[in-house]
């Protein structure tokens, strides 16, 4: 066979691997991109819990902790992240410890990627010791 007429009878070939490798291509993509967002939100919630965590033992009562530990929550995480859940934990009093606790949900929406679904659970946890010399309420 010369090499003129092997090569009329490959015409259109690399147009059909294209077409055939282009959905795996953009889905391949997609995952990549989801990966690479759920890992930043949970990094952005594990430092939020810290501190929140961090806020909470420098107040003197519980309920006070519980507010100071939601402000930071609110104020420090964006948009496409939202937690459902921030609770308070720990022995409160001289040596004992704050323990904050959030479940939180990341956002897919506001990437526009189609078919992927809406959002995925994030926790975490950080406890900070409170000040063994420090009266409590």
């Amino acid at each position: 066979m010369s090499l003129r007429k092997r090569s009329r009878n490959e015409r259109g070939s690399m147009a059909v691997e294209v077409v055939l490798l282009a959905p795996v291509l953009m889905a391949f993509i997609v995952f990549i991109i989801m990966c690479g967002r759920y890992v930043s939100v949970r990094g952005d919630v594990d430092a939020t819990a810290r501190d929140a965590a961090r806020a909470a033992s420098l107040q003197v009562s519980r309920a006070d902790a519980l507010a100071a530990a939601r402000e930071v929550v609110a104020s420090s995480l964006d948009d496409q992240t939202t937690c459902s859940a921030v609770s308070l934990d720990g022995v409160w009093g001289p040596g004992g410890t704050a323990v904050v606790h959030l479940e939180c949900s990341v956002s897919y929406d506001g990437l526009g990627l189609i078919g992927v679904p809406g959002s995925a659970s994030v926790d975490a946890e950080s406890a900070v010791p409170l000040d063994p010399y420090r009266r409590y309420e």
